[in-house]
């Protein structure tokens, strides 16, 4: 199972499409966890993940997080997808990115 995190500035507004995430990726028969965290909880929370999405909030911080999270993959949502709550195209990606 794969482990998914998004972090925002508070991780309330990424809950939301954490839902959409989640049900797209019961439809898709894909396994794997998503979770919705502050960015000041990237050690803590995402260390272990399998990758790490960005809302575009936050997408500044992207190197930041890196350091803080060797090895983890980490990038950011499209802003569009983000906007519009697009769990399917954000499972898609995340797919694309953990391979």
């Amino acid at each position: 199972m794969k482990k998914i995190v998004l972090l925002c500035a508070s991780g309330m507004s990424t809950s939301m499409l954490v839902k959409t995430m989640e049900e797209a990726a019961a439809q898709m028969q894909y396994e794997c966890q998503i979770s919705a965290y502050p960015t000041s909880e990237a050690i803590k929370q995402a260390s272990d993940a399998d990758l790490i999405l960005l809302g575009p909030q936050v997408r500044f911080a992207l190197n930041k997080i890196k350091a803080q999270c060797p090895g983890v993959l980490v990038e950011a949502i499209d802003m569009r997808m983000y906007g519009r709550m697009d769990g399917k195209g954000v499972v898609e990606f995340a797919k694309s990115k953990i391979g």
